[in-house]
């Protein structure tokens, strides 16, 4: 493990003193509760502002083979592995106005894909598009998941503005009933949830957030209608206008620039800032990402996979932040600590941080004029404490005179807000608008959110078996008591930086076992013992970083600073999982599968 540059031990010590006193700068009580949904008296905020006039249409009562529940990149990779099998009505329901999940959603100025588009956007192979950006901006990713749709086919049976209410296992027919908000209530052999981990809007639960009569919006549903503009900029509806934005994670990093150009004034209200490196984004040549030669996608994802993995690679393909701050990824999983004992590595590691954070903190020194403006924008705490964010026009924006850096660290965030503004400290900041750019409920969205109840064998309820001893799966697809039901999602499975991968890997698994369940004219469904020694797996091999965690800032990592998460996924990461399912489905599929109790004559 190299480093950036040498730090001490002196050094090292003093970090950890200054990252647990900015710690407690930021946490809050009410913990994860400083949130709120985007729902009831605040639904308006997850209105679809893009779907333009809903057309009507009859309830359907009809029968498909497989139903897919979401239309981002989890839905359409699920749809297109389908394909691939053989299956022929597979339909895809989704509650924005098209295909894209994530990307139809986020459409605010600046947008772009973090991680590089010829390793993020799936099926690049299967479709031969080659992306014309390192890092694609969203309308590029977005256009990309309507290409897959058209290419295999799921737009015919798809169904648009449309909410699953509730799933509904039939034991006597063996299918799922399932209903939704237009009053649907179809029939499918098998179902598959891909609600995606970043669907639903959160807002900070602010007092006086009702009272504020400026005009508001969620960045993921970006008003254009009040700002003008397009994704690309020239928001002409902002000149002369107080703007304010709260959140500077990943969103705000990318609008803020975008905002300062034409807005009369931004205040960007900070509690905790990111940690922003490099971006260096430039057209690109398919010459120069090999893409004349066959499984070009695939092999320079499965490289840039392994090196954040901590796996051999040999060369770095992709060679960006992330590979080059590999070793700092991913929270220490053990694939990186194969040599010498716990308490060396997580000496060699803590100074690899150190000297990587310095690195950054320098960056903003260097890039930020005013010295105070510098230090609150400094992030203090270790790499992989927040997702990182990259960005060449981030810290120039706060030289300008229409920009203001509000720090809310010592109060824990804003304090309210009335009819006028925004209140910090002892100070109201008046706004004509007031932007959240405070991002997505991580992991509350589909079954686990409530708002998509699933019964299973007998009538159970999924949320109220898992309340009982917790979420139980086999690898993280199925559940026992819920057959031919397949959840695509990080729960009990693989993580990574690159998350579109580990959905290719996922949808993959999902259609195989339908295509193993469909030839053997059989059920889908784990024993309870396949559940237990699963869970077993998951916390046996899970690595302690209680020293890694107790210096986190607060965010969603930790459960805003709540504490360590329970295990959730694969500790090994996602190479090894990913070749476990391969060798599982070579050997061991059989054992999930039932004969039906009505064979089929299909």
């Amino acid at each position: 493990m190299t480093l950036p540059h040498p730090v001490t031990e002196e050094e090292i010590a003093q970090l950890r003193a200054r990252y647990r006193q900015e710690r407690e700068r930021r946490v809050r009580p009410d913990g994860t509760r400083q949130y709120q949904g985007a729902e009831a008296e605040f639904g308006y905020y997850a209105a679809d502002p893009y779907a333009g006039a809903i057309p009507e249409r009859d309830p359907l009562d009809d029968t498909v083979d497989v139903v897919v529940v979401g239309a981002g990149f989890g839905g359409l990779l699920a749809g297109a592995r389908l394909r691939q099998q053989g299956v022929e009505r597979v339909r895809i329901v989704e509650t924005g106005g098209g295909f894209g999940g994530t990307w139809y959603w986020n459409r605010y100025p600046g947008v772009h894909c973090d991680i590089e588009s010829h390793v993020y956007l799936p099926l690049l192979d299967e479709t031969g598009y080659v992306p014309e950006w390192k890092y694609a901006p969203g309308e590029e990713i977005r256009r990309h998941a309507v290409r897959i749709a058209e290419q295999f086919g799921l737009g015919d049976d798809a169904l648009f503005s449309t909410t699953v209410t509730s799933l509904t296992w039939d034991d006597a027919a063996e299918e799922w009933l399932i209903t939704t908000d237009r009053d649907d209530a179809f029939r499918a052999r098998y179902v598959i949830t891909a609600t995606g981990t970043l669907s639903e809007p959160k807002l900070p639960a602010l007092p006086g957030i009702e009272k504020f009569a400026g005009h508001t919006f969620h960045t993921s549903r970006w008003d254009y209608g009040y700002t003008g503009g397009t994704p690309d900029g020239g928001m002409t509806g902002l000149a002369g206008k107080r703007v304010g934005v709260v959140g500077t994670g990943a969103t705000g990093v990318q609008a803020i620039p975008k905002l300062a150009e034409d807005a009369g004034h931004v205040y960007v209200f900070q509690r905790t800032p990111s940690s922003v490196d490099v971006r260096g984004n430039r057209r690109t040549t398919p010459e120069e990402v090999g893409a004349d030669r066959e499984g070009w996608a695939r092999e320079r994802r499965e490289n840039f996979l392994r090196i954040v993995s901590g796996e051999p690679a040999g060369t770095d393909l992709v060679a960006d932040g992330w590979t080059a701050s590999a070793a700092l990824l991913e929270k220490l999983l053990p694939s990186f600590r194969r040599e010498g004992d716990p308490e060396t590595f997580e000496a060699a590691y803590e100074a690899a941080d150190a000297a990587k954070m310095n690195e950054l903190r320098d960056r903003v020194a260097g890039a930020v004029t005013d010295p105070a403006t510098a230090g609150k924008l400094q992030p203090w705490y270790r790499y992989a404490c927040k997702r990182p964010a990259f960005s060449d026009a981030y810290y120039p924006a706060f030289n300008r005179e229409n920009v203001t850096l509000v720090d809310t660290a010592d109060t824990h965030g804003i304090e309210r807000l009335t009819e006028d503004g925004v209140v910090v400290g002892d100070t109201t900041y008046p706004l004509d608008c007031l932007i959240f750019a405070t991002g997505f409920s991580v992991g509350v969205s589909g079954v686990l959110s409530g708002k998509l109840p699933v019964h299973g064998r007998g009538g159970r309820s999924l949320l109220q078996v898992w309340g009982e001893r917790g979420p139980r799966t086999l690898h993280g697809f199925t559940s026992n008591g819920f057959p031919n039901l397949v959840q695509l999602g990080s729960m009990q499975n693989a993580s990574s930086v690159n998350f579109t991968h580990i959905l290719d890997e996922q949808a993959t698994h999902a259609a195989a076992l339908i295509a193993a369940a469909e030839q053997a004219d059989a059920v889908l469904e784990p024993s309870r013992e396949a559940e237990d020694a699963w869970l077993a797996a998951i916390r046996e091999g899970a690595p302690d970083h209680e020293w890694f965690h107790a210096e986190c800032t607060p965010g969603y990592y930790n459960r805003e600073g709540g504490g360590r998460p329970n295990p959730a996924a694969y500790p090994h990461g996602a190479v090894a999982f990913h070749a476990l399912l391969r060798q599982w489905r070579t050997d061991s599929v059989a054992e999930i599968l039932t004969p039906r109790t009505t064979p089929t004559t299909r």
